[in-house]
């Protein structure tokens, strides 16, 4: 367990929390947007058989170890505030771009829509799922493009309800995925045609943006301690290829990648192979300021890449 303590330079602060299944992660930023200083950071872990990720079942194998770590961890960042951004792994929900034909009146209407494509997709039960979309665009045809997220309100439930017991309020919670991108926005929005390709805490994701905006999303948990072999370069070029078929007239450029430091280089070679382009390494400690006593290394600050994107949200 770990903390890395500052006295605190700016009153407004934000606090993001990764949960995972060996442990939890929470980032405290403070600063704008634009240039955010992160004052200190903490980790703890949870023991054997706390935590299995599951989209169907409750997630949470044992309520009073997850309660003690996620508490300790908060406690050690000493935050004015007891709100929260949280991040949980991808597995736990869906995340995908769905086109939906014609136009509806509501917010609910669109979500009563979305259930009703979906229902036969999805692995649980649709009237036990939690909802939300993005209007991306609107097609040629006049179909809506939707960014779609979904959870089990089972497994989402039983976070709030322990993060709340843990004496955090959840203001928000999503996943992985949409906080690594929020790490990375500024950066991202530098090339709206790109290709965003990750392989955080054994989840291998693929992002392809035109316009700055999502055309293609597969993701894909690969398992905890995964490396850059044979098996992650052939879900990275299958995927590739799916989104050649889709887009032929796509001539993406810029490939970015997210890595661990201990396998950046090897993943950067498989990525170049795999889309005939030579990838740029994203690292979080460009993006943000670390403070006085904060790591301001790599090595370091990886693990808690996805916690500073949900700490970003607020701010």
């Amino acid at each position: 367990m770990t903390g890395i303590d500052q006295p605190m330079l700016f009153s407004r602060t934000s606090t993001g929390v990764e949960i995972s299944p060996g442990k939890v992660t929470c980032a405290l930023a403070g600063g704008a947007t634009s240039s955010p200083l992160i004052s200190k950071v903490a980790c703890s872990s949870f023991p054997a058989d706390t935590l299995r990720v599951s989209i169907r079942e409750q997630n949470i194998l044992d309520s009073e170890a997850f309660v003690q770590a996620v508490r300790s961890a908060h406690n050690l960042l000493l935050s004015p505030s007891q709100k929260v951004s949280v991040t949980l792994p991808d597995s736990v929900g869906r995340i995908m771009l769905l086109d939906l034909e014609g136009r509806f009146k509501s917010r609910a209407e669109a979500l009563d829509l979305i259930r009703w494509k979906l229902k036969k997709s999805i692995p649980f039960d649709m009237a036990d799922t939690h909802l939300d979309y993005q209007q991306l665009s609107v097609r040629e045809n006049g179909d809506l493009a939707l960014l779609v997220a979904l959870v089990s309100r089972t497994v989402i439930s039983q976070y709030e309800d322990l993060l709340t017991k843990a004496g955090l309020t959840p203001a928000r919670i999503d996943l992985n995925s949409f906080n690594l991108c929020r790490a990375f926005e500024r950066r991202l929005a530098l090339s709206e045609d790109c290709i965003l390709i990750t392989l955080y805490d054994g989840t291998l994701g693929i992002m392809a943006f035109s316009q700055g905006t999502p055309e293609f999303i597969r993701i894909k948990d690969l398992g905890a301690g995964v490396a850059a072999g044979s098996r992650v370069f052939m879900e990275i070029k299958s995927s590739l290829l799916i989104y050649k078929e889709r887009f032929p007239d796509r001539l993406q450029k810029t490939v970015f990648c997210v890595a661990s430091p201990e396998i950046a280089h090897n993943f950067l070679e498989m990525v170049g192979e795999a889309s005939g382009l030579t990838p740029a390494l994203l690292e979080i400690k460009t993006v943000i300021t670390p403070g006085d006593s904060a790591p301001g290394d790599q090595e370091t600050l990886f693990p808690y890449t996805a916690a500073i994107g949900a700490a970003l949200r607020s701010l």
